[in-house]
């Protein structure tokens, strides 16, 4: 007997889920399925992603459903169209065997005349976007009146999106005397308020501990100078060779970037996020559904309501700011009782961000070392050998065709073959290693490098040598120009080619600008700006000696910034004011030669 059966599942559902491979109730299923079976009530359901909650709720609704009636009776709201279409899937799979059941996923990005047409036809269950919805709703094609059971899917994520207005404005078209379901991985307040004004005295399920992350989860972080990110980042995917997973970034443009440098560098990559057309989301999607991209590169807003199974890794480039989030972004490996592992790669400032999230998310964190050259490149060529071992070999297929091979190597060693095998795969990696050197860990002690530098930055560059590793370079540019510390960061940013340049201290001058960098960055800093100009003045940059930095109209600089410590105590208010208006930005260009 099928354990779903002592649930009291009907035996048509029963039928569909076993072909699905459904053996045995998950611990959400268990708890929900006979409260939702049974008398009408409440319910707040606190699961983490991927513990079989669609099933929890749509076996039950679906087996509750009038299949004789033509007209709404339950409403999911979920966050996005990922999560729409999968949850419609799901839906569609569970009731293959019942008669005359239809179910619509209504989502933006798809034709609304097709949705529009199919709900003139009749549905029994709408899976909806709470906007698509409402469109739906003023064009008066949406009658929510028969509405039974209403269901919040990931609702902490529809509100952290700001849907919370017009989840209100489509609860109060529903009856009052409807069931409503709310599914959520955390507790925010936002999901109390919705609770205390929707909800009547609804009986909570908690599967786990509120608001902690799943225990299946391994949590690792890796700290490093943030110069040192993106190397680390390689290393940590060279590292695992079967990695599947999603890296998160923090913006758009960072997101765009990482993709772009890991393609560049030949692994099997993409971006997501919401610059993409619909239709570019979708295909980047497929291709990594199907496991044809081993690695997504991500932004939170893209990547939340994504169901896919079997990740085994979710990499934080840079850790979030809300503990919800980083809840959310981890849960997305070690699905369905599965186990996984989420790696944050951290730089020192983001030592506060990580002690929050592992108190407020009770997790503990593992502080990982990055591996060595010889390290990967050994876990690279066993895992080589590993599928050599493995692959299935169609004698017949290749019978005709082998003596010909064999005549042509035969006068190899078996060992000379493997040998030559194992360059022609990894030649490109090895090559990468053993220039590359290896990354040095952070110094997590307040007495690190990075908060030396951070302390001595109250102190004026021109009366001080510079940092430990760095350079101080001068600028043109100066009090007079109206140059400002984010101005100066805008352009490195726009005119300095390859990785992000980290600046140090500045000091703005009447007709000059100090300002230090890695002693590594200095010649490419140097080299990119000087061929450029900003606003008809040529850029030059060279680098400031001590004879050098007297010659100047004001000897007492306007102030000495720390542009890294500026940003933590958020004292650039005013400067990021001017960073709006900034004249550099339109009228920076590369000179012109003759």
């Amino acid at each position: 007997m099928n354990k779903f059966e002592e649930l009291g599942i009907a035996p048509e559902i029963i039928k569909a889920i076993s072909e699905m491979g459904y053996a045995a109730p998950m611990p959400v299923q268990e708890e929900v399925i006979p409260l939702l079976l049974g008398n009408n009530r409440d319910i707040i359901a606190l699961a983490q992603t991927g513990t079989g909650k669609t099933a929890a709720y749509g076996l039950p609704i679906l087996q509750k459903t009038e299949v004789g009636t033509r007209r709404p009776q339950t409403l999911i709201l979920c966050p996005t169209r990922e999560l729409c279409l999968q949850i419609a899937s799901d839906l569609s799979d569970y009731s293959k065997y019942m008669e005359n059941i239809s179910v619509l996923p209504v989502y933006g990005g798809s034709s609304i005349e097709s949705q529009i047409k199919t709900l003139s036809k009749g549905v029994q269950v709408i899976v909806a976007t709470p906007g698509r919805l409402l469109d739906l709703m003023n064009r008066r094609v949406a009658d929510l009146s028969y509405i039974r059971n209403v269901i919040l899917d990931e609702a902490d994520e529809m509100l952290s999106m700001g849907f919370t207005e017009s989840i209100e404005e489509i609860l109060q078209k529903v009856p009052p005397e409807r069931n409503m379901l709310l599914f959520s991985a955390t507790m925010p307040k936002e999901i109390a308020k919705i609770t205390k004004h929707y909800m009547r005295s609804p009986h909570e399920v908690v599967i786990g501990e509120k608001n902690k992350g799943n225990d299946n989860i391994r949590h690792i972080y890796f700290m490093v100078h943030a110069k040192d990110k993106y190397p680390a980042l390689k290393r940590i995917a060279d590292y695992y060779p079967n990695i599947y997973g999603i890296i998160f970034c923090r913006t758009r443009r960072e997101t765009q970037e990482i993709a772009d440098k890991l393609i560049h560098d030949g692994y099997n990559a993409d971006a997501l996020h919401g610059e993409l057309t619909q239709a570019a989301r979708d295909y980047v999607m497929q291709k990594f559904r199907n496991r044809n991209l081993q690695l997504l590169v991500a932004t939170d807003v893209a990547a939340r309501g994504l169901d896919v199974n079997n990740l085994t890794h979710v990499i934080h480039f840079g850790l979030p700011d809300e503990t919800e989030a980083y809840t959310h972004r981890s849960g997305r490996t070690a699905r369905a009782g599965k186990t996984g592992i989420s790696i944050a790669i951290c730089h020192t400032k983001e030592k506060g961000k990580l002690r929050k999230i592992t108190d407020a998310a009770n997790c503990k964190f593992e502080k990982g070392s990055i591996p060595n050259s010889k390290t990967i490149c050994e876990k690279q060529l066993f895992n080589f050998a590993d599928k050599i071992e493995k692959v299935k070999v169609n004698e017949d297929d290749i019978a005709s065709l082998m003596p010909s091979i064999f005549r042509k190597l035969e006068w190899l060693e078996k060992e000379d073959i493997i040998k030559r095998l194992i360059s022609l795969e990894f030649n490109r990696l090895i090559d990468y290693y053993r220039e590359a050197g290896e990354i040095e860990t952070a110094d997590e002690k307040n007495d690190s490098h990075e908060t030396k530098r951070t302390r001595e930055g109250k102190r004026k560059l021109s009366s001080d040598c510079a940092g430990e590793g760095m350079k101080i370079l001068k600028i043109n540019f100066g009090r007079k120009n109206a140059l400002t510390p984010p101005q100066l960061m805008e352009l490195l940013n726009r005119c300095v080619t390859g990785r992000k340049v980290d600046i140090g201290r500045i000091e703005i001058h009447d007709d000059c600008t100090l300002f230090e960098v890695y002693k590594a960055d200095a010649g490419r800093v140097m080299d990119s700006l000087n061929s450029f100009e900003a606003d008809g003045m040529a850029i030059i940059v060279k680098t400031a000696t001590e004879k050098g930095r007297s010659n100047r109209k004001s000897r007492t600089p306007e102030k000495s910034y720390d542009y890294a410590e500026n940003n933590r105590r958020g004292k650039n208010k005013k400067e990021n004011d001017y960073n709006r208006r900034n004249p550099y930005e339109k009228h920076t260009k590369r000179k012109k030669h003759n």
